[in-house]
């Protein structure tokens, strides 16, 4: 289904005006704007909508939210499950303030009395806080998407357009090894996925653990896959299939 600005700020229950400022800084992209100026939605920015408010509740920045979600290695149902965790941490913290609450309004009463540290000792958020940086580590992996900005400003339009060429033309090099009928496994196909792991040099500098993660975001992940999709059919799995390989393989000679 399909929603106008108006419609969806009804349904995620934000203002018209949140949405405007989340499109404004690049937060939230309408699919598409009709020729009558309307913002239109799909169900890809409704699931980002969700997340950008479930990180929100969790008190997170909107900058830090935008890096979180444009980096390649964020796994949205890693993040939900996170997130889940994390509500259910706050939801805990917030019950032991509202009884800390209510046994100080009967120690101010003189039904009760409570020892000093009762007053403060659910104030806490070191739990809460230790499993938001672990989870942060794992959704957008936000180091690498620093280095990866960076690196893409100090290259240019010029260098990045070059960049972008290359990619291109060995993931059609590499669809040519599929249709050939060659294995992930082959070392053809693996002398390519040498070149694709080395590419991403050009952002960041990639590990084994990243690559995986990011071979798994090729398949899990619709905007991915379809890159991979309009290239040759079947290409997103072969390609998660030839890196998860050379993960493995990597991994093995160590």
């Amino acid at each position: 289904m399909i929603y106008t600005v108006k419609k969806l700020a009804t349904l995620a229950g934000v203002s018209v005006r949140t949405l405007h400022y989340y499109d404004k800084v690049g937060l939230l992209k309408p699919d598409s704007i009709q020729n009558n100026g309307y913002r239109i939605y799909g169900e890809h920015e409704l699931m980002r909508l969700q997340q950008i408010l479930f990180f929100r509740e969790l008190d997170f920045p909107l900058l830090e939210i935008k890096r979180i979600l444009a980096s390649p290695h964020f796994d949205m149902r890693q993040a939900l499950r996170d997130q889940k965790k994390l509500i259910e941490l706050k939801k805990k913290r917030l019950d032991r303030l509202v009884k800390t609450i209510d046994k100080t309004i009967k120690k101010i009463n003189k039904e009760i009395t409570m020892d000093d540290k009762e007053l403060y000792g659910n104030f806490s958020k070191e739990e809460m806080e230790q499993y938001t940086e672990e989870a942060r580590k794992k959704w957008g992996n936000t180091d690498a998407f620093k280095q990866s900005e960076e690196r893409v400003r100090k290259m240019g339009k010029e260098g990045l357009n070059k960049v972008l060429e290359a990619s291109g033309k060995l993931t059609v090099e590499i669809a040519y090894t599929m249709k050939a009928g060659l294995n992930p496994e082959s070392n053809e196909v693996q002398k390519l996925i040498a070149k694709h792991y080395d590419g991403l040099r050009a952002f960041y500098e990639p590990n084994l653990e990243l690559y995986r993660g990011l071979a798994n975001t090729y398949v899990a992940d619709e905007r991915f896959k379809i890159n991979y999709e309009n290239v040759a059919s079947g290409l997103a799995q072969f390609m998660h299939d030839a890196m998860i390989v050379y993960c493995d393989k990597q991994k093995g000679d160590k």
